[in-house]
């Protein structure tokens, strides 16, 4: 499996993390989600044809078309859409290996029919956009939803569960799954989910995944790009360090731990941190236990 990685150097072709750049500027809801989540995957797999990728959400929108004939009504559109994801084409949660790093890959989920929460949701917001559906990510705390905002009605949609329609007074339900009835809904928990969260959370994702595997070169991609959404997030500037460090790329992780540093002098790591600059001064090699997580 080919990819590229690392801060990569502008050519005649751009590359995926120059187009990635490119697709995030801009407003938020002028970021085209499916596309960005492509980039993203373009990085592991550099021959993925992103056009021919969006062209099939274009065409599970025109399959869902083709049903309603001239139907608009908001709830009977979402309700094909439901019926065509996941009892036609048999979308679903991939409950049997949760943290393959496939299921955050968006071409993967489209050729598999199977992933996470949120890169199902993704497909579920990408085709209903494209029928004008009132739709939208939240981000529910460890499953994402999506959110039908209707006039006078407002749903959640479990992407993972095919489609499942809750009330939004029924999300403690939900919740105690998740957190075995340790935690109560609050208000926050369904906050709306912008285009760049989705794919922080998306990158967060498939950083943690990595990091447990002790992946350094594909967690440092995935930090590399959370950088690129959040330029001021400090625990993504002191991870890439870390990473740095493990790779053994000392200057450039002295030079992240003391940025870190400098803008969070007063962290409760910064003492850990420190101790990794003095040793990576020295010359020491840093193994995985040298990492602040």
């Amino acid at each position: 499996m080919q990819r590229e990685s690392g801060i990569q150097v502008s050519g005649l072709i751009p590359t995926p993390r120059e187009l990635f750049a490119r697709t995030i500027e801009g407003p938020d809801e002028s970021v085209e989600l499916a596309r960005a989540a492509l980039l993203v995957a373009k990085e592991e797999h550099v021959q993925l044809p992103v056009e021919r990728y969006l062209l099939r959400l274009d065409q599970l929108a025109e399959e869902v078309k083709d049903r309603l004939d001239d139907e608009t009504a908001p709830l009977v559109v979402l309700q094909e859409v439901s019926r065509i994801l996941y009892e036609r084409h048999g979308f679903r949660g991939n409950r049997e290996a949760y943290y393959d790093p496939r299921n955050s890959f968006l071409n993967e989920v489209l050729d598999r029919r199977s992933g996470i929460p949120l890169t199902l949701g993704i497909v579920l917001l990408e085709v209903g956009w494209r029928l004008d559906l009132p739709l939208e990510g939240v981000n529910f705390p460890g499953h994402f939803l999506v959110r039908f905002r209707g006039t006078g009605v407002r749903l959640l949609i479990d992407p993972f569960d095919r489609g499942r329609i809750r009330f939004e007074d029924e999300a403690q339900e939900l919740l105690d799954r998740v957190y075995g009835g340790a935690a109560r809904l609050r208000p926050g928990f369904l906050r709306s989910a912008g285009r760049r969260e989705m794919l922080v959370r998306l990158l967060t994702n498939l950083k943690g995944i990595y990091m447990k595997l002790q992946d350094d070169s594909r967690a440092l991609d995935a930090v590399e790009r959370l950088l690129l959404l959040r330029p001021d997030a400090m625990g993504e500037t002191r991870d890439r360090g870390a990473l740095l460090a493990r790779m053994g790329r000392h200057e450039e992780a002295i030079e992240e731990l003391e940025t870190y540093l400098e803008r969070a002098p007063d962290a409760g790591d910064a003492p850990r941190v420190r101790d990794l600059v003095v040793r990576l001064e020295r010359g020491e090699d840093v193994g995985p236990e040298g990492e602040d997580e």
